[in-house]
């Protein structure tokens, strides 16, 4: 028996005898490469790291939304001031371990661990740590203004120009509209590069729709806030806030598009 091999796409003869016609086998792809038992253990602790310092990051941004400010109540007095901005805190604590749990999903669902991974991770905790000081003025002048100061009593929004109220809404919108648009870069990433199929595939699809469609909401209500100020009017600075109950047709629309991809799968 000859054989004869070249490599690449390029045939491969084998020939039985002087006589019988040679049979032509092709390689129609490369073959893939296993990765070697340290580079999966070097993957696991660079994500294993990526993670705590993700962790560690936003729960420092808790840290800076302490209900008591810099020092603990020495009195009674100070103590019933402080408890006032519990619901402020409440929200803002929500508001981030909602932006926390996306990243926790898509390291569920995805598991990369390359550059592009780690920079857009490294990003989005530079955001949760700007984030977090116009995301407190928002919530604690929202709970100020519709108790009449019995919340929150030191962040009052009453008499507050449109100048100054239009800054903070548009801050918080660009924050908002940054952090969700770095998580829907992280799933449309791991769309791309993390080998997906079947029900992980749609899921990171979704979400990938699901963040950007919250990005897309935070620069609507920027857009609103700065055309308040360009025109003075009060009433759109309203607006600009109430803009964010369109979070509420999130379900739905996720909904429609997670049918769409599943009817699309092969049977």
């Amino acid at each position: 028996m000859k054989r004869f091999e070249s490599g690449g796409a390029q045939p491969l003869r084998v020939c039985l005898n002087e006589n019988a016609r040679p049979v032509l086998y092709y390689r129609a792809m490369p073959e893939p490469s296993v990765p070697s038992e340290t580079e999966v253990r070097r993957e696991r602790t660079e994500s294993a790291r990526l993670d705590n310092f993700v962790d560690g990051a936003f729960a420092f941004a808790v840290t800076l939304l302490v209900i008591s400010g810099a020092s603990l109540p020495k009195d009674i007095a100070a103590l019933e001031h402080a408890l006032r901005g519990i619901p402020a805190f409440a929200a803002c604590f929500g508001q981030l371990a909602i932006f926390w749990h996306g990243h926790v999903r898509w390291r569920d669902s995805v598991r990369l661990a390359d550059r592009t991974s780690l920079l857009l991770s490294l990003v989005l905790v530079l955001f949760a740590l700007i984030f977090v000081f116009p995301l407190h003025l928002v919530y604690a002048s929202f709970f100020s203004g519709i108790t009449g100061g019995a919340l929150s009593p030191d962040f009052a929004v009453h008499g507050a120009s449109v100048s100054a109220l239009s800054a903070l809404f548009t801050c918080y919108g660009l924050s908002y509209a940054c952090m969700a648009g770095t998580l829907a870069l992280l799933f449309r990433h791991g769309a791309r590069h993390g080998r997906l199929a079947g029900e992980d595939a749609i899921f990171v699809n979704v979400s990938t729709g699901v963040w950007s469609y919250y990005a897309a909401i935070g620069l609507l209500s920027t857009v609103i806030a700065l055309i308040a100020l360009a025109t003075g009017k009060l009433w759109l600075i309203a607006v600009a806030g109430f803009s964010y109950g369109l979070l509420a047709f999130t379900h739905q629309a996720a909904d429609r598009y997670r049918a769409r991809l599943h009817h699309e799968l092969p049977p």
